[in-house]
């Protein structure tokens, strides 16, 4: 009988280890894939390519940090993930919103995750210079301060290369188009690995 349940024990054990972890997307446009279909997403293509994460996205098209604060709670209750990938910030820039009102959002956002006992993960986001040098490098300087505040993990912004790649990007010249998402796919996916 003892046989029986050590064997029935690491059967177990062995079912909940090939569990893949659960990543909860929470972002804008950028990764809700506006534009375009949600399997042509780049969120969608890189759950194609691996299996160790399933990839919940939550993104929404025009999402502030405020909005996804707003909506974090429930999502947290209802998916339950292990971690939470926070690409947002993008349209409080656009707006010219505070920077001190991001950073409030964005710190509540990864305190709600942590208490979760899930890892956070921020994106840096970057702005075009509508609204001067300054605010500019008050946004940018933000995400790495932050990170390094909260002790959360710090990916690097997946537009950069993109987005001075006009092939590459939707007419508006904000929105990366069908053929960069398996560029953002491939670029996210070591991230997600290393992790």
């Amino acid at each position: 009988m003892r046989v029986f349940f050590t064997i029935l024990l690491a059967c177990c054990t062995l079912f909940v280890q090939a569990q893949p972890q659960k990543l909860l997307v929470l972002g804008d446009s950028l990764s809700a894939g506006y534009g375009m279909t949600q399997q042509q997403g780049w969120v969608h293509l890189l759950q194609q390519q691996q299996n160790h994460w399933q990839l919940i996205n939550a993104s929404i098209s025009g999402e502030t940090t405020a909005g996804g604060l707003a909506r974090l709670p429930e999502l947290l209750k209802t998916h339950q993930p292990d971690a939470v990938l926070i690409e947002l910030g993008g349209n409080d820039g656009l707006r010219g919103f505070p920077v001190a009102q991001l950073e409030k959002n964005l710190s509540a956002i990864i305190r709600l995750v942590q208490q979760q006992q899930a890892k956070a993960i921020l994106m840096q986001i970057r702005i075009p210079p509508n609204y001067g040098p300054r605010y500019n490098k008050l946004f940018v300087d933000l995400y790495p301060a932050l990170a390094e505040k909260h002790q959360v993990h710090y990916w690097p912004f997946f537009m950069d290369q993109i987005a001075t790649d006009p092939s590459l990007m939707l007419s508006d010249g904000i929105h990366p188009n069908e053929k960069a998402q398996p560029i953002i796919r491939d670029f996210i996916l070591p991230l997600l690995l290393k992790l």
